[in-house]
């Protein structure tokens, strides 16, 4: 027998998330507190050793918290739109279904990727813990909140919305929804009809629209307007982000480059490094790259063995980086290099802001000392990925970030927060993008007489898709709001991202199953976005190493 309820309102939906919130954060607590139990050391404090030996349990904790932090804020979510009376039929039942999935998740296992599920008693939590946490709430909302009417409700709510792009309210100010519209009408009109061309020929976004991308003020949108930027804050880099995102990640990525580079210059430059290079990057005049990683060091940034060696008023690079993203249309990058040999790790890094020459039609890497070689990659295409090859590279003295050697890594931990709260908006606005795709192809692709979207499974999988991009959506809007407000937000910078990139992933898995034979075809756009969106659990930190960080944060804080 079908279930045809679709709502628990006559119960008190609200009451309900906050009782059932309450008891995650308690068995948040416990599971914190649990963990933390075999991974001290013998000094009573968390050892490092013993968190990676551990890193099931570890990691397991970070995907529990995450998963509360999100309940959390899209309560809040919820609660803001019913302040202003917004809160309709599609946002009540995503935060039921949001609700009732992820709590029978903390109670049953959660997730990380497929085939790795953390299960309660990993984290060393006992029936007695998990039957606590099956309050009346928990209970009433996994039994109800998400039955099969609920999620055929959903689909046909967001495909009434489909062509105005009402997938629920997100609950942005007029500011912010102003920003939306306008570059949801950008990459409506001048990157989605052109984005597929553009990644089945490997081509360079083609600059008429990085330009264009300038005159919008993609590339200052944080930078204060002393120096020609827009002044705005991390809030709108979101919603801009996952509007271009949305529309092909590479355009979505391109203010990434300008928005590491400036914050590194903003935090750690000089008055004369701010003055001459920001406003440059903020309307568009430079491009910049970011030059950090190297082959065999991945993540392990206190390994890198780029040498800057001072000679008079000249630093000379050797050594090779690698991964390095629209290296070949830079004008500057953001190069992490060893000026102290003698200092082990992170203390003898220095960053630099190394001048190169603009690739031209007949050489990629004009300029002397340094060569180039193309990465060919899956997805994330638009800006190309290269190999970087350095000998005696000169970099003026003048552009050692900072003009004091020894700070490179710490000035970049200051861009952290930023670059992952940006790659979380980047992770929406794939994930939307598959959303709609698979929305769009349910609708018209007819079988056995009807739409596939009438087919439970296939309403299921894009209800499942819209429930979870709105819930990633205000984690991420969350650790935005922080950063702006000045708070520091690193775990909440790095749940978003982990949460988001799992998210974007599953939204274009299940849209090209959607799509069946159809998606696998090179000449559909799901099969880009399946390869765009697998990048997102790997850059800027990839899922074990964020997880790794949230844990250590979590666990220092229960010492």
């Amino acid at each position: 027998m079908t279930d045809t309820n679709t709502s628990l309102l006559l119960e008190g939906l609200d009451g309900l998330c906050g009782e059932a919130l309450e008891a995650a954060e308690t068995l948040k607590q416990r599971a914190i507190q649990s963990v933390a139990a075999f991974t001290r050391g013998e000094n009573g404090r968390i050892s490092s050793a013993l968190v990676e030996e551990n890193q099931y349990a570890t990691h397991g904790l970070a995907w529990l918290v995450t998963y509360v932090e999100t309940l959390k804020e899209t309560l809040n979510w919820s609660r803001s739109l019913a302040a202003e009376n917004k809160l309709g039929e599609l946002e009540e039942l995503m935060l039921q279904a949001g609700f009732a999935e992820y709590l029978a998740q903390l109670a049953n296992g959660i997730p990380m990727t497929l085939g790795e599920i953390i299960r309660p008693s990993d984290l060393g939590l006992d029936d007695a813990a998990i039957d606590a946490f099956r309050t009346r709430a928990v209970l009433t909302l996994t039994g109800k909140g998400y039955t099969p009417a609920v999620r055929e409700r959903i689909a046909t709510l967001i495909a009434e919305g489909l062509d105005t792009g009402d997938f629920g309210d997100p609950c942005l100010d007029e500011t912010y929804a102003m920003i939306r519209d306008q570059f949801r009408r950008f990459a409506d009109d001048e990157v989605m009809p052109f984005a597929h061309e553009w990644h089945l020929k490997d081509e360079l976004i083609p600059m008429p629209v990085v330009e264009k991308m300038s005159e919008l003020g993609v590339f200052g949108l944080t930078i204060p307007e002393e120096y020609d930027g827009l002044g705005l804050g991390k809030m709108s880099m979101c919603v801009v982000s996952e509007e271009l995102s949305r529309g092909y990640i590479g355009v979505g990525s391109l203010g990434t480059r300008s928005e590491i580079a400036a914050e590194l210059i903003l935090t750690g430059g000089t008055d004369a490094q701010k003055q001459k290079w920001l406003p440059q990057i903020a309307t568009g005049q430079i491009l910049p790259t970011a030059v950090f990683t190297e082959p065999n060091t991945g993540s392990d940034l206190a390994s890198l063995r780029t040498r800057a060696v001072r000679d008079g008023d000249v630093y000379k690079i050797t050594g090779n980086k690698t991964w390095i993203t629209h290296a070949a249309r830079a004008d500057v990058m953001t190069l992490l290099a060893r000026s102290n040999p003698n200092e082990p790790g992170y203390k003898g890094l220095s960053m630099f802001l190394a001048e190169k020459q603009h690739m031209t039609e007949d050489e990629d890497f004009p300029t002397p000392g340094m060569t180039g070689g193309e990465i060919e990659v899956l997805g994330y295409r638009g800006m190309k990925e290269y190999e970087l090859g350095f000998d005696n590279f000169e970099v003026k003295a003048e552009n050692l970030l900072g003009e004091e050697e020894g700070n490179g890594f710490k000035q970049l931990m200051q861009t952290f927060e930023s670059a992952r709260i940006q790659t979380a908006a980047r992770a929406l606005g794939v994930a939307q993008n598959a959303l709609e795709l698979g929305l769009r192809y349910a609708l018209d692709r007819v079988q056995f007489n009807r739409p596939i979207i009438k087919f439970p499974r296939v309403a299921g999988k894009l209800s499942s898709m819209a429930v979870e991009i709105m819930m990633a959506r205000q984690l991420t809007y969350a650790s935005a709001r922080a950063k702006d407000e000045g708070r520091r937000c690193d775990l909440e910078a790095g749940m978003a991202k982990l949460l988001g990139a799992r998210v974007a992933w599953a939204a274009a898995d299940n849209a090209l199953q959607i799509h069946g034979g159809n998606g696998f075809a090179l000449e559909y756009p799901i099969s880009r976005v399946l390869c765009d969106a697998r990048i997102l659990n790997i850059f800027e930190g990839a899922g074990e190493i964020q997880a790794q960080v949230i844990a250590r944060r979590l666990l220092e804080g229960a010492n």
